[in-house]
């Protein structure tokens, strides 16, 4: 099939450099975000998706909206019949819904229709859900509730959001392809459940606000789930301090919500049920670094 893909950040690469690898298929163009301000100048840089692309030798197209009259008919040119996305960005109006006769088939992390939306690997993770994993379906107008082609589960390990993206990024490259072939072999997808709609929006610093007063076991879901975006974090001694990634702690004794404890190798601090270990954290102004060069300053308190 002619396929145009659809992606911006690092995690769409995978499936990007699968789909240009594909022997059964032809790229002949990518769609991403425009240049965006990044790193301390703020200069204008391409997105990730855009970068490998042009090292590709892909055409790249970066309309500020995907309604634009130009980039429709640009697609309209390039006839695809199909366009393969992941983490893209922009909403999709329905005049480019139409255009591939096999439509726009989104890669997205999470077992469909649980979280549906911007953040699903790390609302799962805060929810301590059992499962991850992710669908192939077909994009419709409403948020990601178009018909599956295909879902991969697996245990939920204790892994950050970031770690876990990049291992489903994999994963799920090969996954669109498989969905890829199929759908030009015939396979037609199946409708989601009407029940057990959950969403996940994006999250915000407000929201990554640790409350220790929970189980040691949600606190560290907390951690690892805001990792490293936007950052679990807490206040000590007036100071935010981001909690990047932490373990529940085997010791049985009784800390207060909050209450540091460090020992030679390790911090502890307590919660309202069970004791949470820190191991990487960023105090403000600081670089990241483990919880025990940071103990090594002379800590104490609470964290709050």
């Amino acid at each position: 099939m002619r396929l145009v893909f659809a992606g911006t950040p690092q995690v769409a690469v995978p499936s990007l450099e699968a789909v240009a690898a594909s022997s059964r298929h032809e790229l002949v163009a990518v769609i991403t975000r425009p240049d965006a301000p990044a790193g301390r100048g703020r200069r204008l840089t391409p997105s990730p998706v855009a970068v490998r692309a042009a090292e590709l030798g892909v055409e790249v197209l970066k309309p500020e909206r995907p309604a634009e009259e130009t980039m429709l008919e640009r697609l309209r040119t390039l006839a695809p019949d199909a366009c393969p996305v992941v983490a893209y960005g922009a909403l999709l109006p329905q005049a480019a819904l139409d255009i591939p006769p096999h439509g726009w088939i989104n890669l997205h992390f999470s077992l469909l229709p649980r979280w549906r939306g911007a953040a699903p690997v790390q609302r799962a993770i805060m929810a301590g859900d059992e499962f991850i994993g992710t669908s192939c379906f077909r994009i419709v107008k409403a948020l990601d509730a178009g018909p599956v082609f295909e879902t991969e589960q697996r245990p939920l390990p204790e892994r950050t959001a970031g770690e876990l993206l990049d291992e489903l990024a994999v994963s799920g490259a090969a996954q669109l392809l498989r969905t890829l072939d199929a759908i030009e072999a015939g396979v037609t997808p199946r409708a989601q459940a009407e029940e057990g709609v959950t969403l996940a929006p994006k999250l915000t610093p407000a929201e990554a606000r640790i409350d220790f007063a929970r189980t040691a076991t949600e606190v560290r879901n907390h951690v690892l789930g805001c990792s490293p975006e936007p950052g679990a974090w807490a206040e000590h001694e007036g100071q935010r301090i981001k909690i990047l990634r932490a373990t529940v702690a085997a010791e049985g004794m009784t800390l207060a919500p909050g209450e540091l404890h460090p020992l030679k190798r390790r911090v502890l601090v307590g919660c309202g049920e069970g004791i949470l270990e820190l191991l990487e954290v960023q105090p403000a102004g600081k670089r990241r670094m483990s919880a025990v060069d940071w103990a090594r300053q002379g800590i104490s308190g609470v964290l709050s």
